[in-house]
């Protein structure tokens, strides 16, 4: 379907029963979010808010919330993306099969943008950034945040559409030190295009101009957090996904999405920081506040009946998880093309996405060795942690399934598939004082921790228990054993106060197990503040245990040693889950705001129903 604005978007959402329009008073401080989150959690509709306290303009969220929503928003468009995808990472096809990919070529030409751009305003005012619905989605959030921002920018060195990029980096409106209506902050680190753009403005000491375009055609938004094959530009992208040409013009020397219910314009001046955040993200944390680039506002235009679209980010699964998900369906195998011998990734969402990847590879480098152990694998696990995106995890497990009939999206069934194999003395590799995610405050500083891998290939070696063995019921000062899954138990241990006390803690489970006979059954223990609630359920596990711990400070084992550089164990694997006092506090909805908000689904409210 292609939509011209976000309004059609929305008008055919609602004729399809997809949207629902609420008509009460709604308060951007809080409520908006609250409600956003509620409605998504029971896998509702997208919504259109009629009546936003202190700003004359609609809101809408969830719009992508569900897979199945997005399909349908794109659904005469994807298949056409997804052959354009295949023949960017594979162009011969296109001379294999010329007739199946005629029509794909021919489209791509089409969604190239305006070669000369719109000459004719179209935005209808201009209005101050005070004006905006001014949505602060968490309680300790810095200020106002854009979640669905659209930010474009060029290259000072080749200028124009077809060498600019245009990515989705969160942008904080108010608080903290910034002027209202005069400064915004800009969250990105300088890896993304944009940060390429702004390193050369440095070195040319000339302001990187930025576009920030909020709403638009859905098509927009989804190119914005697309990772595109080399070459392929975002405008480009935005015009397949959405059949209709990027159309843009330029108002002060500043690129204007003519299509876009809203456009901020600026400039981010060589060296210029201010102190950007909290911000409740999508690890279930607030990334801190630190500096990041200021931008000096120039001006910000509106369309007439102008409507702000909006997500929330918090502890997954969220709406970018249908992001994601969207994106990996029209991107297929193309990660898997780019690393030889890789058959599957998968980054597991509830655990964050970077802090846990999965994958399974090919050992085929000695077919003739009758000992399966990893080799081939442990080549591909470099490979991977040094690609891109996947650069970032900080727990890779990995294997190779001669059956082929293992996959990582079962990530209970693919976990105990490698808990079954790994030999703890031989396959836990470590990547110490290396870099993380910018949101994950696992580590000792910002973008500062470690990577580990967990490779299993061959026969079984143990057989994982099904139940807590006695002996764990009765470790003092541990408590409360519970089972997550075959062959991992939780334990709630004291409180983590500091890393001298840890080692001691570690020490007297070590010392207990030995002296009962640690059970060959169960293959990890996981120690965590409460092991009731991280063994509840699978994403409770997932998130606790790989958002809370930092591989080489927080893995131990039972018989641990470190011989020729190699650290092992005996086993089983110990991973300290607990909150450390480095760690960024969660995200929370407050109880006081989930009160505000009931009327609406009560009876009578706009939303009754949905729950």
């Amino acid at each position: 379907m292609s939509y011209n604005t976000l309004e059609a978007c929305l008008t055919d959402l609602e004729k399809n029963d997809h949207l629902v329009r609420v008509k009460e008073l709604v308060d951007p401080y809080l409520e908006m979010a609250a409600i956003h989150l509620r409605v998504h959690a029971a896998g509702g509709p997208a919504l259109l808010f009629e009546n936003v306290k202190g700003t004359p303009y609609r809101a809408a969220s969830n719009i992508f919330g569900t897979v199945e929503r997005s399909k349908f928003i794109f659904r005469d468009t994807l298949r056409l993306v997804q052959q354009l995808i295949e023949l960017k990472n594979n162009p011969i096809k296109a001379i294999q099969s010329p007739y199946r990919y005629m029509r794909t070529g021919w489209t791509a030409f089409k969604a190239l943008p305006l070669k000369n751009p719109i000459s004719k305003p179209v935005l209808a005012n201009q209005i101050q950034i005070s004006d905006l619905p001014l949505i602060q989605h968490w309680p300790n959030d810095g200020g106002a945040f854009i979640t669905l921002p659209q930010v474009y920018t060029e290259d000072v060195e080749q200028p124009g559409i077809m060498h600019a990029n245009m990515g989705m980096y969160r942008i904080q409106l108010t608080g903290n030190d910034y002027i209202l209506n005069r400064e915004i902050g800009l969250h990105y680190q300088l890896h993304r295009g944009i940060g390429i753009h702004q390193t050369k403005a440095n070195v040319k000491g000339v302001p990187l101009k930025v576009s920030c375009f909020v709403g638009g055609p859905p098509a927009h938004s989804l190119a914005a957090v697309m990772p595109l094959p080399e070459g392929m530009s975002e405008m480009t992208f935005a015009g397949v996904l959405g059949n209709r040409r990027f159309r843009y013009t330029y108002m002060d020397g500043y690129a204007i999405s003519t299509d876009a219910d809203f456009v901020i314009t600026g400039e981010v001046l060589p060296g210029e920081n201010k102190p950007e955040g909290p911000f409740g993200d999508h690890l279930g944390y607030y990334s801190l506040q630190h500096p990041f680039p200021v931008m000096r506002v120039h001006k910000v235009f509106v369309r007439k009946n102008a409507i702000w679209p909006f997500t929330v980010v918090g502890r997954p699964p969220q709406e970018d998880t249908s992001f994601g998900t969207l994106i990996h369906e029209l991107t297929g195998n193309a990660v898997t093309k780019e690393i030889p011998g890789v058959r599957e990734i998968h980054a597991v969402d509830a655990a964050g996405v970077h802090p846990l990847l999965l994958a399974i590879g090919s050992e085929r480098y000695t077919p003739f060795n009758p000992t399966k152990e990893p080799a081939e694998i442990l080549t591909i696990a470099n490979h991977i942690l040094g690609t891109g995106q996947l650069s970032l995890a900080k727990f890779l497990w990995i294997t190779a399934d001669d059956t082929h009939q293992l996959s990582v999206t079962n990530v209970p069934a693919f976990m105990q598939y490698v808990l079954e194999r790994i030999d703890f003395k031989r396959d836990i590799h470590f990547y110490t004082n290396t870099s993380i995610d910018t949101l994950d405050y696992s580590g000792g500083g910002l973008n500062k921790g470690s990577k580990v891998v967990l490779a299993a290939y061959g026969k079984p070696i143990r057989t994982l228990c099904t139940e807590v063995p006695e002996i764990m019921k009765e470790i003092k000062p541990f408590t409360n054993a519970q089972l997550v899954m075959p062959g991992v138990v939780a334990l709630t241990a004291p409180y983590f106060t500091d890393a001298a006390t840890a080692k001691q803690t570690v020490s007297i489970l070590e010392t207990q197990l030995i002296r009962g006979a640690v059970p060959d059954n169960v293959a990890c223990i996981v120690l965590c503040d409460d092991s009731a609630f991280t063994a509840a359920n699978l994403n409770n596990f997932l998130w606790v245990t790989f958002t809370r711990s930092n591989p080489s400070h927080d893995i131990h084992g039972i018989g641990a040693f470190i011989e020729n550089k190699h650290w092992g164990c005996k086993g089983p694997l110990i991973i300290d889950a607990r909150k450390k006092p480095h760690h960024a506090p969660p995200v929370e909805v407050l109880p006081e705001t989930n009160k505000k908000i009931d009327s609406l689904f009560a009876k009578g409210g706009s939303l009754f129903g949905i729950e």
